[in-house]
């Protein structure tokens, strides 16, 4: 509960920061990793209850940090300018809304 908690305060105060910063010419963007191969996911997951999260991804299967690179190397060009205010869910499609 705390988690979600803190998750939706740091988007909503993202999204204020973007409506406040944006007349100065500063975007401000999030960015909402799923379950992605890290340390942190390595060696915690047994095949089974890894194979289980991988079906539930209509990608089929677990994103890499590239994956999230991607999207904030994306976010931190100029030409990405005009997007504000925006939450990136880097995360298969486990989460589509």
């Amino acid at each position: 509960m705390a988690y979600s908690a803190a998750k939706a305060a740091l988007l909503g105060f993202a999204k204020a920061l973007a409506r406040e910063l944006g007349p100065s010419g500063v975007t401000v963007n999030s960015v909402a990793p799923g379950l992605i191969d890290t340390d942190i996911t390595q060696g915690k997951l047994d095949e089974e209850r890894k194979a289980a999260m991988i079906a539930d991804v209509p990608v089929r299967r677990i994103g890499a940090v590239e994956d999230v690179a991607d999207v904030i190397a994306f976010l931190a060009r100029p030409e990405s300018g005009y997007l504000t205010g925006v939450t990136y869910d880097v995360n298969g499609g486990s989460h589509i809304h």
